[in-house]
């Protein structure tokens, strides 16, 4: 069964950085996006950033471009998502999810079957 799991949300000030961790477990092999959403406060769920291995291809929302990375920490089989120069619309749950989109579909939730729990991020200002 395959599962997923993050961590690493918390409160940080305006224009400082978080590094959040997801953990999928169960997979039977790496042709699977690792996406992470997040949904802000009387919002949508929407794509953040995603890692296709299928593609081989990352994607990034315009909104976090050059302040997010996504990568790969293989040894410790996890996804990072590292975000710095927060800012307080990046507040929200970020849900890390894992499923085989096409691309054209790469930021949208109908795309990944497997969703974690989510964890707060919170930016003040």
């Amino acid at each position: 069964e395959v599962q997923v799991a993050e961590s690493g949300g918390g409160l940080v000030q305006a224009g400082g950085s978080l590094r959040l961790a997801c953990i999928v477990s169960g997979l039977t092999s790496d042709a699977y996006t690792i996406g992470w959403f997040r949904r802000a406060p009387g919002k949508e769920r929407e794509g953040a950033t995603c890692i296709s291995e299928a593609y081989d291809q990352l994607y990034y929302k315009d909104s976090v471009k050059g302040r997010f990375t996504i990568s790969r920490d293989r040894a410790n089989n996890r996804v990072l998502l590292q975000m710095n120069s927060l800012r307080p619309e990046d507040t929200g749950v970020y849900y890390c999810a894992t499923g085989r989109p096409i691309w054209s579909t790469i930021a949208t939730i109908g795309g990944y079957s497997r969703w974690g729990q989510g964890t707060q991020v919170t930016v003040s200002s």
